[in-house]
């Protein structure tokens, strides 16, 4: 019977896991833009308020991860690499959720185009709330 592994090793590796993340190799590079309230999505389910992460981390795909409609549901790590204006990431690693498909979603992202269109609330905690787009680094996980 083997041995369970002690809590401080879990987080070690969970740690180790997060390093791994912030090197530019293992995540993919696009672009994201943000959008508000009201959130109705309609491509990945119907309407339940209960589909959204409780920390409002969510995002709507755009067309380069939709995957025609495979994307539902899938969760990402996320964080600010870049933008246009200097100082406006911050340097958080957020987790989101996939919920909508930005093409189709009902409250229209900033810019369109983008490779995922972020909550406010998940767009505020990376980078400034203030800017239009910005470069991201995501991983699905």
């Amino acid at each position: 019977m083997s041995k369970p592994i002690p809590h401080h090793l879990h987080s070690f590796l969970f740690l180790l896991l997060l390093s791994s993340f912030s090197h530019p190799s293992h995540g993919d590079v696009g672009t994201s833009s943000q959008y508000s309230p009201p959130f109705l999505p309609t491509a990945c389910y119907s309407y339940d308020p209960g589909q959204f992460p409780s920390s409002n981390l969510f995002a709507a795909a755009g067309n380069g991860i939709w995957d025609n409609g495979a994307a539902c549901g899938r969760q990402y790590l996320v964080r600010c690499i870049s933008a246009a204006e200097q100082g406006t990431c911050s340097d958080e690693l957020i987790q989101v959720r996939i919920v909508d498909f930005a093409l189709t979603a009902v409250s229209r992202p900033l810019i369109d185009g983008t490779t995922m269109v972020l909550s406010d609330t998940a767009f505020g905690t990376i980078a400034n709330s203030s800017a239009a787009s910005i470069n991201i680094e995501f991983q699905q996980i």
